[in-house]
């Protein structure tokens, strides 16, 4: 079995190469006894003279020397007796002759940082309680999908100057999640790195749970939780690039076995050293390392970071297609698929290639979902304009329609747009302090009521005007003040409504169910749009300049009621209360050639749902 998996792992087809490199708590059977301890496996075809060291032997290169036991460059050793948490690193000659200190690529655990070693740790026998969750599981394709993007450590911020746990997070995040209504939280990259302001997009351990927050099973007991809780979990992982440091895996035996060998091609645009995705084992590497998280910890689904990056050269068109990182991402999408057919495979993707979420058996990359970063900037941009020139701008709000059902896409609010100086989603919208406020109410409404699957970063829903930072707390303390605390309570009352209505969740890929009632009103910049699907009729409509209007003559195909379900100037949201109580009795003909009218009140920046009854 351990050969044929090596055999995969070279061929870069191996979901699993976890089970054999690394540090593995076996027995091993000595002068005919049965003796408890770790079997090390090393892959480092250019090393030489490898020794594990570690605080169990002081550290003496010469005590305990490994086996080579083939000629692609493994090296393995047994030593007995050792027990979880003792820290190691390999120690070894490269191909330069310089003798290094390495940490193990596949280490499941690490010393908190500043500290570089790894740590020996058992990842087998957690008892899981989630298996009513694991049997009901879904791509959520037909179902609402609302996620709420997270980073662990400045959620809830340090208490006494130490990191929450996982288990202590999800004491506070799964009553949070249940309030708010999210169907799925999705965390930011936890696998080891050292630099806190990389927010894990530079890791160094691919394998090893972030011990700033505790060790692996108390991450398991975090996903437990969470699904016992009947939240998902998506975990972004990042297999474009990873950090430099040299205790890592950068030029990991002298001759750049994770990078590429041409140093044109060997450097990110953020300063880290980019996997070299044409590597058969570096292929099997990620793969496999994205395996062991949906494998042993029940994560539902991974977010691939910057795939634009692993399309192109540099997520750069004119630098042409990187084949090697598109057949990584077809391999990768079908193996991982195969082992788990209901988890969730979400590409943050940039570019304009086509087929991201296309089967790959039909020439697509096999993506479930892709991130539609277009809708994100065109609609942010319209958000932040005077409503004078709104009309100049009118269709960036309909652009994304033109495009919509050429893939599955997933509209992001995310942490890339309250960083580096671009301000929150509030600072973003045009006005004044109320204004801000009101049209803030309005793109969260439009955010649901647009098809696709939604995401927002902590702290959107508690408009705050500062900027997100790593190292500190989310401003809990904006519950406090009603205007603040009122937007929350609007996002809770949107994911209810997205999870109630099947019109706004189902088929929302089939262009059927989508029709615009008003998409050409440029004088007054005002939107609606109907979605459908067997009783559940939803009628959306978008004021997006402070003009108010009594008795607005909305055309409809239906005759009936209309009846208000949300209004987004409600008092409850700090609204001025101007919504439409009464249910809407249809009017023969109407605007836009519309057989149908009604007459609403439209209020200043107001967006409104009304639901169509017979």
């Amino acid at each position: 079995m351990a050969y044929g998996l090596l055999y995969d792992f070279l061929l870069g087809q191996t979901t699993r190469a976890y089970e054999y490199f690394g540090a593995h708590f076996i027995e091993q059977e000595i002068n005919n006894k049965k003796v408890p301890g770790v079997m090390f496996r090393l892959y480092a075809p250019m090393a030489s003279d490898v020794s594990v060291i570690g605080t169990f032997n002081q550290w003496d290169f010469y005590k305990h020397k490994m086996n080579k036991v083939d000629d692609v460059g493994v090296y393995e050793l047994f030593i007995p007796y050792l027990r979880e948490y003792e820290s190691y690193k390999y120690h070894f000659k490269n191909a330069k002759g310089e003798y290094v200190d390495k940490a193990d690529p596949f280490a499941f655990y690490s010393e908190y940082r500043p500290a570089t070693c790894s740590r020996l740790f058992d990842i087998k026998n957690f008892i899981w309680h989630d298996s009513a969750y694991m049997k009901n599981r879904s791509r959520q394709f037909d179902a609402p999908m609302s996620i709420y993007e997270i980073h662990l450590g400045s959620w809830k911020g340090k208490v006494d100057n130490r990191h929450l746990s996982y288990e202590e997070i999800a004491d506070y995040l799964i009553p949070y999640v249940k309030e708010l209504g999210y169907t799925h939280v999705e965390i930011m990259p936890i696998t080891q790195y050292p630099f806190d302001g990389s927010w894990g997009y530079q890791a160094t351990g691919f394998y090893s749970v972030d011990s700033r927050y505790g060790n692996p099973k108390q991450l398991m007991s975090f996903v437990d939780r969470m699904h016992q809780a009947g939240i998902g979990v998506i975990l972004d992982f990042v297999p474009v690039h990873f950090a430099k440091d040299d205790f890592a895996l950068a030029n990991f035996d002298g001759d750049y076995l994770f990078e590429p060998k041409n140093k044109k091609r060997r450097y990110s645009q953020w300063g880290s050293n980019l996997f070299d995705l044409s590597k058969d084992p570096v292929r099997s590497f990620l793969i496999s390392a994205m395996n062991y998280f949906l494998t042993y910890f029940h994560f539902d689904g991974l977010r691939i970071d910057a795939v634009s990056n692993i399309i192109f050269h540099d997520g750069d068109k004119s630098k042409g297609r990187n084949e090697g990182g598109i057949e990584f991402l077809k391999r990768m999408n079908t193996l991982l698929h195969g082992e788990h057919p209901s988890i969730i495979m979400i590409a943050e993707d940039s570019s304009d290639f086509q087929g991201v979420t296309k089967p790959v058996g039909y020439g697509g990359l096999g993506f479930d979902y892709k991130w539609d970063l277009g809708w994100m900037n065109d609609t942010l941009k319209y958000y932040s304009k005077d409503p004078i020139y709104k009309k100049h701008h009118h269709h960036d709000l309909t652009f994304s329609m033109a495009y919509f059902f050429s893939e599955n896409f997933l509209l992001p609010l995310s942490h890339d747009e309250v960083v580096h100086g671009k301000g929150t989603i509030i600072n973003k919208m045009w006005g004044d302090y109320e204004q801000k406020f009101a049209l803030l109410r309005n793109l969260y409404t439009y955010q649901f009521a647009h098809p696709g699957k939604k995401l927002n970063f902590m702290g959107n829903e508690l408009a705050s005007f500062d900027e997100w930072n790593e190292s500190k707390s989310l401003p809990w303390v904006l519950r406090t003040f009603p205007k603040h605390d009122s937007i929350t309570r609007l996002i809770r009352d949107l994911n209810l409504i997205y999870k109630y209505e099947k019109a706004m969740h189902f088929q929302e890929y089939n262009p059927t169910r989508f029709r615009w009632l008003m998409a050409d009103n440029v004088d007054q910049s005002i939107y609606a749009f109907e979605r459908i699907v067997d009783d559940s009729h939803l009628v959306f409509v978008f004021n997006m300049t402070p003009n108010y209007f009594e008795n607005y003559e909305l055309g409809v195909h239906q005759e009936g009621i209309y009846e208000e379900i949300f209004n987004s100037d409600k008092d409850v949201y700090s609204g001025a209360n101007q919504y439409n109580g009464l249910p809407l009795k249809t009017e023969p003909y109407g605007p836009y050639g519309r057989p149908h009218h009604i007459k609403i009140k439209v209020a200043s920046f107001a967006a409104m749902i009304l639901k169509y009854k017979k």
